[in-house]
């Protein structure tokens, strides 16, 4: 009796190692989506109309629940005829820039940001008028340095193009970046930029 006992629980304690190693796997398989997955899902948002800013479109922003900051209510400031600043808290801020009918500033954006050598780029979202790009510093001397120096400096950015009436506006953090969840934030912000 004592033997048939242990060659069940052997078997079931195998069995029990089959499912943990394939529920392991199946994890492994979705992390590559989960690192720049910015889904069309828009709870958490609230409908923003720009028409009072001069812009005949309207913007899905960030709402309370998204636990960004202090403040939820979004502030735009117009500081020229074709330059604005969405504000929610502290860390949300966009700029948004009037560029006419030029509609080809993705490429050339990409340009800027690989001039700076000092900085290593790894676009996690590449998109024809979207990218979404972690941002690293290259530290170098650091081997002679004190420890002090050579701390990891990473920050998150974003940069979208969005056309309303014929007119191409461009999206686009702070230059500083931000945390990567205010930055997939901003992109689906961007994402949901449409004619009103």
């Amino acid at each position: 009796m004592r033997r048939i006992l242990s060659k069940d629980f052997i078997f079931i304690g195998a069995l029990g190692l089959l499912f943990l190693c394939s529920s392991c796997s199946d994890e492994e398989k979705s992390a590559p989506n989960s690192n720049s997955s910015i889904d069309d899902d828009y709870f958490g948002f609230q409908s923003f109309d720009m028409s009072d800013y001069g812009i005949a479109a309207t913007i899905f922003l960030p709402d309370e629940t998204a636990n960004i900051g202090a403040s939820t209510k979004p502030e735009v400031t117009r500081y020229e005829d074709h330059l604005w600043r969405i504000t929610i808290g502290l860390n949300f801020i966009m700029k948004i820039e009037d560029m006419a009918n030029i509609s080809d500033l993705i490429l050339s954006e990409k340009r800027a940001i690989e001039s700076k050598k000092f900085f290593k780029v790894n676009y996690l979202v590449n998109e024809p008028e979207l990218i979404v790009y972690e941002r690293e510093l290259i530290v170098s001397g650091a081997d002679d340095a004190s420890e002090a120096v050579g701390q990891e400096h990473r920050s998150y950015h974003v940069y979208g193009l969005r056309t309303v009436n014929g007119i191409t506006y461009a999206f686009k953090s702070r230059e500083e970046g931000d945390k990567k969840k205010i930055i997939e934030l901003m992109a689906k912000s961007i994402r949901s930029f449409k004619e009103k």
